[in-house]
């Protein structure tokens, strides 16, 4: 009888644990109802809606396994937020999400930057905006995701400093709560280019950012192919008309152990 209840107890554990490994690995599962309530959500911009089968929103929240009462931070969200107003719908009231705004991007907006601890989007109050320089990410709380989109590669370019990464990827694991998961979204480079294309292409090799988060400590976890296009020949600009909005995007999910 114990060897059974052993056996019982052990193949729970692991479908358990694999049902949980397949959630944040992004395994084809229902979809929850407050993933398709925030992609849904009618206060949601036509421009963002517009930019869903480009985004693929759903698919995305999927992968990081975002869940209602989670802390979250959405790192250099854009002066439209778009990731930033699905997190906080999905998280909801019981959850949080920190907008951080590096004071380096201060002279690429049109609008001042707001103070840190503002609520910056009236219609959800569980967003605060976190303003400060890179090289001073931190966050208030241990939080559960740091995802940051089609921005990794600009950390690497003269007008943010450049970045010490080894620096940055160290405060995105101290910031995390163990378990937690660091999302890289980005624009692929060449195979082999490294980071020589981050400040004229605005690419980036996805080894070059392979290389960089686990040599912090972060584990790689898994990857989604749903925004790769082996069409694109990684040579133009990511903003030149013959590839922008589908250019090849690696995206990558690291764990905290």
């Amino acid at each position: 009888m114990r060897v059974r209840a052993l056996s019982v107890a052990l193949a729970t554990a692991l479908v358990m644990g694999g049902a949980w490994l397949a959630w944040r690995a992004g395994a084809k599962t229902a979809i929850p109802p407050y993933i398709t309530a925030a992609v849904a959500d009618p206060s949601r911009p036509q421009a963002d809606k517009d930019r869903d089968t480009a985004r693929k929103p759903i698919e995305m929240l999927m992968f990081i396994g975002i869940k209602p009462g989670e802390r979250v931070v959405d790192f250099m969200p854009g002066p439209n937020g778009y990731f930033t107003k699905l997190f906080a719908d999905v998280v909801g009231p019981t959850g949080h999400v920190y907008a951080f705004i590096p004071t380096e991007v201060a002279t690429h907006l049109k609008i001042p930057l707001p103070p840190t601890g503002a609520t910056i989007d009236s219609a959800r109050p569980n967003v605060t905006a976190l303003v400060a320089p890179v090289k001073e990410f931190a966050t208030p709380e241990p939080v559960d995701i740091v995802w940051t989109a089609q921005n990794y590669h600009d950390l690497h370019d003269p007008f943010m400093g450049p970045v010490d990464m080894a620096a940055f990827d160290a405060a995105v694991f101290k910031s995390l709560k163990r378990g937690g998961f660091f999302v890289v979204l980005d624009h692929a480079a060449l195979a082999g280019s490294g980071v020589r294309d981050t400040n004229s292409l605005h690419r980036i090799d996805p080894a070059a950012v392979m290389g960089e988060v686990t040599a912090t400590g972060f584990k790689f976890v898994k990857e989604t192919t749903v925004l790769r296009n082996p069409d694109d020949p990684h040579t133009a600009r990511v903003f030149d008309p013959s590839i922008r909005g589908h250019t090849d995007q690696f995206v990558y999910l690291f764990r905290k152990p």
